[in-house]
This record gives structure tokens, C-alpha cells and sequence, in this order.
């Protein structure tokens, strides 16, 4: 989750979505959307999944997301809030009917 600073939410989308297709594009890139709040418009969402953690890592170095990062102080009113999540639940634990 990011939060736009004040009047910086339609930038902000607007550089997010620069990332989509590139992003797309990558190996190992399963899904990879923009959502905003439609409680607070400041509030943009990209819910990503990946093949492997390994493709994740290697998303967050390629050029279009290393340079969206290097100028999103001019846009971000603070720092990315990142987690990774797992599936739940997990392969081992799923019932199949």
C-alpha cells in the first residue's frame, strides 16, 4: 500500500500504472493490478503475484521499477507499506474432493 501526498493522487496512479504492462511482461509474473481506495483516493494498492520469490526479487531491480522507487518521493507521501503473503491454505493442507 502506498498513500499519494495532497494532490499527488492522480500522478501517483498515473506512474503506477507505467508498471503494469512492463511488469506483465516479466518472467515469473502471474498477476500484477492497480487498485485505489474508493474511501481515500490517496490510497493505491498493487496486488502482485509471483511464480517464486526469486521472481520477485528480480522485479524489484529491472529498470521500470528501480526508477518508478528512485523518484517516488516526489509522489509518495511515505514510504511503501510491503508484506509478502502465502497462500492459505497451503497445498499440503488443501482438501480435494
Amino acid at each position: 500500500m502506498v498513500r499519494a501526498k495532497p494532490g499527488q493522487e492522480r500522478e501517483l496512479g498515473r506512474r503506477m500504472a507505467a508498471l503494469l504492462d512492463p511488469t506483465r511482461a516479466e518472467p515469473g509474473c502471474i498477476a500484477y493490478d492497480l487498485f485505489q481506495s474508493t474511501e481515500d483516493p490517496a490510497v493505491w494498492v498493487l496486488l502482485e503475484r509471483w511464480r517464486s520469490a526469486a521472481d520477485l526479487d528480480a522485479h524489484v531491480v529491472t529498470d521500470h521499477f528501480a526508477g518508478f522507487l528512485a523518484r517516488s518521493d516526489e509522489v509518495l507521501d511515505r514510504p511503501p507499506d510491503n508484506f509478502r503473503l502465502r497462500r492459505w491454505p497451503p497445498d499440503d493442507l488443501r482438501v480435494v474432493s
